[in-house]
C-alpha cells in the first residue's frame, strides 16, 4: 500500500558494504544497505544478531552479525516485499505482491507457497500487506484487492497448517487492511484504512469493528498484553487502549508526520517510526512521546526491537540501529 511495485530482480548472493555512518542522538546510527535509489520496506529479526530486511525489486537480505554485514537471499519475485515474518527460528514467510514465500530452513531457501491472481479476483490485483502467527498451525495474511488503482475489498487469508496452505476469509470491512497483530491465540487485531480496527476474541474464528474515533489510516499497532495498545497511523494520529480497544483514546503529539511503525520493548518503553525521519520515544505507555532526532529525512516504514537492540528501514535503502 505504501510502495509501489518495481520489476528488478537479481538472484545472485552478494555482500553489502555499508556505505555512510552517521552516528544521531539517543543511539540512533544512521547506515545504508547496498540499494542506493530503492526503499527497505520490512525489518525482522529473530534474536539480537540474526535479521532480514526486504524492499523493492523484491530485495531480501540477511544479516548474522547485527546488521553491520547484510548477504541477498534469492527469493523468486519483482514485487516489493512488504513483510517478513518468522514464527521460530527456522520457519519463516515473506509477503511480496500478491504471494506468500516461506522458508524451513532458516532463509537458505524460499518456495513459493501461494499466488493470488487476478483471474481469481474477477481481474482485480491483489496485494499482500502483513502476515502473524497466533500459534505454530495458525496464521494470518491481511491485504487489499483493488482494480484500476482504486481498492474494492479487502482481503483476509488464514492458514490452520503452519502456512502450507492458505484459504480466504470474509473480514467486516471492504477497506484496505494494513496490519495485523495478535496478542495471544485468541486476541487479536486487524488496522487499515478509514479508520478500522477490527478485533478477535476467538482466535481469529470471527471479527468484530472496534471504534476508532478517527477516519485517519492506521498503519501499524501494537499490543503489550491484551489489555493495553496503541495505534499510529496518518498526520501524527496516535490511539491508546488499556482495555483491549473497547475504548480508543487519542493521544497528542507534537508531529504532523505520518506514522508507520510502532513497537514497544516492555510495558513502558517503546518507539513509533514515519516519514520524514521521525522517531518518537515513549517511556510512559504511550500517554506522551517525545520526537528523537533520527540523522535522516528519508522515510521510514519498518521498525524491530530485540529487547534493547533496535532496526529502522526506510527509503534509498536506509537502515538505522539504535543500542542502549
Amino acid at each position: 500500500m505504501q510502495k509501489s511495485q518495481t520489476r528488478l530482480f537479481a538472484t545472485t548472493l552478494f555482500l553489502f558494504a555499508l556505505a555512510f555512518s552517521a552516528k544521531a542522538q539517543q543511539g540512533w546510527t544512521a547506515t545504508r544497505v547496498g540499494l542506493a535509489g530503492k526503499d527497505l520496506n520490512t525489518v525482522f529479526f529473530v534474536d539480537n544478531k540474526r535479521g532480514w530486511v526486504g524492499g523493492d525489486g523484491g530485495f531480501l537480505a540477511r544479516t548474522d552479525d547485527g546488521g553491520t554485514n547484510w548477504v541477498r537471499q534469492p527469493v523468486d519475485t519483482a514485487d516489493a516485499i512488504n513483510d517478513i515474518y518468522f514464527r521460530d527460528k527456522e520457519i519463516g514467510f515473506v509477503l511480496a505482491g500478491n504471494a506468500v514465500f516461506s522458508t524451513r530452513d532458516d532463509g537458505a531457501r524460499w518456495s513459493e507457497v501461494r499466488r493470488f491472481l487476478p483471474r481469481e479476483f474477477d481481474g482485480a490485483d491483489v496485494e499482500l500487506y502483513s502476515v502473524r502467527f497466533s500459534s505454530k498451525k495458525k496464521g494470518w495474511v491481511v491485504g487489499s484487492v483493488s482494480k484500476n488503482d482504486r481498492v474494492t475489498d479487502s482481503i483476509l487469508l488464514y492458514t490452520e497448517d503452519g502456512g502450507e496452505t492458505w484459504r480466504r476469509q470474509r473480514a467486516p470491512s471492504r477497506l484496505e487492511l494494513i496490519h495485523i497483530e495478535f496478542a495471544s491465540d485468541k486476541r487479536g487485531w486487524i488496522v487499515g484504512t478509514g479508520g478500522t480496527i477490527l478485533t478477535t476474541i476467538d482466535g481469529g474464528l470471527s471479527w468484530t469493528k472496534q471504534d476508532s474515533k478517527t477516519a485517519a489510516t492506521i498503519y501499524h499497532l501494537d499490543f503489550r498484553g491484551e489489555k493495553r495498545g496503541i495505534g499510529v497511523g496518518e498526520r501524527g494520529t496516535v490511539l491508546r487502549t488499556v482495555d483491549g480497544g473497547t475504548t480508543w483514546t487519542p493521544v497528542t503529539i507534537k508531529t504532523r508526520a505520518t506514522l508507520l511503525s510502532v513497537q514497544f520493548i516492555d510495558d513502558n518503553s517503546g518507539w513509533a517510526i514515519g516519514r520524514s525521519g521521525t522517531i518518537l520515544r515513549t517511556d510512559d505507555a504511550g500517554a506522551t512521546w517525545i520526537e528523537q532526532e533520527s540523522g535522516t529525512k528519508q522515510n521510514l516504514y519498518g521498525l524491530y526491537f530485540v529487547k534493547k537492540a533496535g532496526w529502522a528501514v526506510g527509503g534509498d535503502g536506509m537502515l538505522l540501529r539504535y543500542q542502549q
